[in-house]
């Protein structure tokens, strides 16, 4: 059985402080990367919530992490600027990432991905190349029809929410399947089909 340590207001102050951690740390490092005219892309749950948060602030979800594209020629520049931030680069079971100081945990990262190269050997399409972006405020995220692509290429669970959040808010309908090859063309479709889960 687990303990339960807090409750009340400090309850409530650790989990802002939890959702304020990841803020913090997707704008230390997107500024560094700016500063440093570092070609990146914001992705994964942080991307998500800059797209639904434009056309319905109730359907954003917190997240945990900072994920990112980078192009792999720019890693050592990108490890020297964000080594100076206090991020210590790591390579672990094959995933690349930027610790937020020494005692933290992978949860504490910012995880990089590489535009052109799969993520894993049966994904069906590559991590999208970052020639184009979008701005969310200060920071650099992929045009949409890129991240649903990646969304539908994981298709992971928490894949699946984030395309069914599109869809519940109107970002995302019937119109969006010719965008996509014929694989994840199917994958939306059941997505349209059953919206709900």
């Amino acid at each position: 059985m687990i303990e339960i340590k807090y409750s009340g207001d400090a309850l409530w102050d650790r989990i802002e402080r939890a959702v304020e951690k990841v803020k913090d740390r997707l704008r230390r490092v997107t500024r560094a990367l700016n500063v440093a005219n570092i070609p990146y892309a914001v992705i994964g749950g942080n991307a998500v919530q800059y797209w639904v948060s434009q056309v319905d602030e109730s359907v954003v979800r917190n997240t945990q992490d900072v994920d990112i594209i980078l192009n792999e020629p720019d890693l050592d520049h990108a490890i020297d600027v964000l080594e100076k931030e206090g991020f210590i680069f790591r390579r672990s079971a094959g995933i690349s990432m930027f610790l937020d100081g020494p005692n933290a945990k992978a949860r504490d990262a910012v995880h990089v991905l590489f535009s052109g190269k799969k993520v894993r050997d049966e994904y069906l399409e590559p991590v999208p190349q970052i020639d184009q972006y979008e701005m969310m405020a200060d920071a650099r995220t992929l045009p949409l029809d890129r991240l649903v692509g990646m969304k539908l290429t994981s298709n992971r669970d928490k894949d699946r929410v984030h395309i069914r959040d599109m869809i519940s808010i109107g970002l995302i309908d019937a119109t969006w399947l010719d965008r996509f090859s014929p694989e994840l063309r199917v994958r939306l479709q059941e997505l349209l089909e059953d919206p709900d889960g």
